[in-house]
């Protein structure tokens, strides 16, 4: 099995999908990617999921993330959820749902773990930069419904250390004070956050979000 570490590049995969064959590389561009996967159709957990997936579209686009979800089940059967998730779900799945019968892609990336079973994949999630590196990485137990809400947290803490030299604390909600990276000296710092920042430590100093 293929272990995926923080920092790894995503293994790139050309795979059929309910949007048609996706080169997954050439698919995520220049945008951030949120892959998802799923033990099987027809799970009535991961249906609550795909549909909340697909409500929050516009949070995902807003923030410049292509979403995908896979599982080991064919294209056919994956037609067929996607018709069960719309109708149940009050949604419209318009992302790729990856059909990988031949698991290639869950071997890929780790995904099947024998432990809980040698043949359909775990529910992970794995969100990736624009450089196709991966950022995150998360397994839920088959009970445990993912936090989409959680996820677009992640996402926005993600973009913030990216773009903007910030982490974010415990608890952080969009709009908190971060944290100044280690890696920026003060007089960086006083020039990236002109309305200035809290130094509680010299090792922990708190800004403002700009605006």
């Amino acid at each position: 099995m293929n272990v995926i570490q923080l920092g790894d590049k995503a293994p790139n995969f050309i795979a059929d999908s309910s949007k048609g064959k996706i080169d997954f590389h050439e698919w995520l561009g220049e945008s951030w990617g949120m892959l998802v996967s799923h033990p099987a159709d027809f799970t009535p957990v991961c249906t609550t999921e795909l549909g909340m997936m697909a409500n929050y579209g516009e949070e995902f686009e807003n923030r410049n993330v292509k979403v995908a979800a896979i599982s080991v089940d064919p294209l056919e059967s994956h037609q067929r959820w996607i018709e069960d998730i719309n109708e149940t779900q009050h949604a419209y799945v318009d992302f790729p749902l990856i059909a990988d019968d031949d698991r290639s892609v869950s071997e890929l990336y780790g995904m099947i773990h024998p432990n809980a079973d040698s043949t359909m994949t775990v529910r992970s999630v794995f969100i990736i930069a624009p450089n196709k590196e991966v950022k995150l990485m998360l397994t839920y137990p088959a009970s445990t419904g993912r936090n989409f809400d959680e996820l677009l947290r992640v996402i926005d803490s993600l973009q913030l250390t990216a773009y903007q030299k910030l982490a974010t604390p415990a608890n952080w909600e969009k709009g908190d004070r971060a944290v100044i990276v280690p890696s920026v000296s003060d007089k960086e710092a006083a020039e990236l956050f002109p309305a200035g920042f809290e130094t509680v430590k010299p090792y922990l100093r708190l800004a403002e979000l700009p605006a």
